[in-house]
Formats: structure tokens, sequence, C-alpha cells
């Protein structure tokens, strides 16, 4: 190792410090004094800074979150968690909406199935009587409009008769 400056302090140094580090010195590493640090842990006593937490990452929910996220990301063409629990309560919803109509269906008790019968039978006889007061009501109409036509062709009639 070549000293440049032999007179110096630094010289020792540089000197020194090649032997516990393997590598070779840049010439700009020459002129300043090398860290403590590299010495050895001298200073046991002394405490350590340790590099500072961040809050969000440090929390609870935010790890959850991240391990989560981690997991969804192996599965591969699946669907997020809150798209599957929708999906399986419309599924449980039809198959309880069907279940409530097939019971709906079988347990029919005669009575019921009679009073279903006669309230079908009422409803069929009500728009029976619509349908036949609507036609009524229209055949009403025409007899009018011919009875009116005749009245004023008569009177037409009678006013020529009057004026020949």
């Amino acid at each position: 190792v070549s000293v440049l400056f032999a007179g110096s302090g630094y010289g020792n140094l540089q000197q020194q410090w090649p032997e516990c580090v393997n590598r070779k010195l840049s010439p700009v590493s020459s002129y300043a004094p090398q860290p403590d640090y590299l010495e050895g842990d001298k200073d046991d006593d002394l405490i350590k800074p340790k590099k500072l937490q961040n809050p969000v990452k440090a929390s609870k929910s935010h790890q959850e979150l991240h391990r989560e996220l981690m997991s969804s990301c192996k599965r591969v063409e699946t669907k997020p968690e809150l798209q599957r629990v929708l999906e399986s309560r419309k599924r449980d919803q039809l198959i309880k909406l069907r279940k409530q109509e097939d019971e709906a269906h079988r347990k029919i008790s005669p009575l019921e199935a009679e009073l279903m019968k006669r309230h079908r039978k009422l409803e069929e006889t009500e728009t029976q009587r619509h349908s036949e007061t609507q036609r009524h009501s229209e055949t009403l109409r025409d007899t009018q409009r011919h009875s009116e036509t005749l009245r004023d062709t008569k009177r037409h009639r009678d006013t020529k008769r009057h004026r020949d």
C-alpha cells in the first residue's frame, strides 16, 4: 500500500485498514478517515438506533389485509370473497323461494282447493258480466245511432214532401 501523506495521521489508518477489509482502496478513501464501526463492537453498552416502523404497516388491520391480498393473488381465476358471498346468498334465497312455492302447491287442503275453485268461478262470472255489459252498451249505442239516423231521414223526407 502506498502512503501519500506519510507524515499525517491518516497514513497509519491507511496501512491498517486493508488488512481488516478485503477490497481495494479508492483514491478518495485514502484521504478520508475510515468509519469506526469497521473496527468492531467496542461500544456494546451504547443503545444502537433502530429503524422506525411505519405505523400504517405495523397496524394489525393492514397486516391482515396484506396477508389476505397475498393469499388471494396466489389463487388464480377465483372470485373475490364479497362476490362469492353475494352469489351464495342469492342462490340460498332462490332455493328458499322454490321450497316455499313447492310447499304451497303440495299443502293445499281440500277446503282450500274448493275455495280456490269458487274464487276462480266468481272471477270468470265477473269477467263474463263485464263483457256482456260492454256488449250490451255497444248494442244500445248502435241502436240509438240507427234510430237517430232513421229519425233524421224521416224528417228529411217529411220536409221534402211539405216543400213539394
